[in-house]
């Protein structure tokens, strides 16, 4: 997959670089393949490993607020972003599924299911 260049902000790449890091860490266990993957977004997005600890460093609640006020076509990047790590090693866990579902949710992308 070839996430398009659209320009995403300092805030915006913290709050990614947070919920890949939330993807990866999600079934317990890291993969070869989703430390390739987060390599080839690192070039693509344009970020560093610095930004995966600094983005630990920043609470979710205002992760969420940056994601949440991103333009539509950002949020639609993410999504494939969040897909492609998901995918990475062959296998969508359950608990990524959970994860990917909660912050498109939050996103408002998706319908919060009862």
């Amino acid at each position: 997959m070839n996430t398009p260049n659209i320009g995403f902000s300092l805030a915006e790449k913290f709050a990614i670089v947070q919920a890949l890091d939330a993807l990866i860490l999600a079934d317990g266990t890291v993969h070869n393949e989703e430390i390739n993957t987060l390599s080839e977004l690192m070039y693509r997005i344009d970020f560093d490993s610095n930004f995966i600890v600094q983005a630990r460093n920043i609470s979710a609640k205002q992760c969420e607020l940056v994601l949440t006020t991103m333009s539509d076509a950002k949020k639609q990047a993410l999504v494939e972003i969040l897909e492609e790590m998901a995918i990475a090693d062959g296998f969508v866990h359950e608990k990524e599924a959970d994860l990917i579902a909660s912050i498109l949710v939050n996103l408002r992308i998706l319908q919060a299911q009862n």
